[in-house]
């Protein structure tokens, strides 16, 4: 598993429970069959930017910033059925007739550091401004599939 795999399963995990405890991260994520030195595991909660908040009972727990939060739509993540990245370019991949719809959707969007789309019948592209946007973006849909 990839960094920005394991940092989407982090996030998914925060966003399913309340987790009060780095360990419980490491031990949530070794249940997935994902090992992760505490190293590792401190240098990706950083990279995320995860807060720790209070509930009503005064407890804390982890939860993302308002920065980590999704710049898709759940409408725009509902089309896509598998994302891969090369370099700067992200491959969606939807159903068939369905990447048009979904281009129009994030075009409409006007994220700033996407630089355009080509859709074809089931395959969008996107061009991001560089890897490292790509890199943010792929991290960005995964969590949500």
């Amino acid at each position: 598993m990839n960094k920005t795999e394991r940092q989407a399963k982090i996030r998914q995990l925060i966003q399913t429970g309340h987790i009060s405890t780095q360990e419980a991260i490491k031990t949530a994520l070794q249940a997935e069959g994902i090992r992760v030195t505490q190293a590792t595991l401190s240098r990706d909660l950083r990279e995320i930017g995860l807060l720790k908040r209070r509930d009503a009972d005064g407890k804390l727990y982890y939860t993302l910033s308002s920065s980590s939060a999704s710049r898709f739509t759940p409408v725009i993540r509902s089309y896509i059925l598998k994302v891969a990245r090369a370099e700067f370019i992200l491959v969606l991949h939807t159903n068939l007739g369905e990447a048009d719809v979904l281009a129009n959707l994030i075009d409409s969007a006007q994220l700033s550091d996407l630089l355009g789309t080509v859709a074809g019948a089931d395959t969008l592209l996107l061009i991001c401004r560089d890897s490292a946007a790509a890199a943010a973006f792929e991290q960005d849909l995964l969590a949500g599939l």
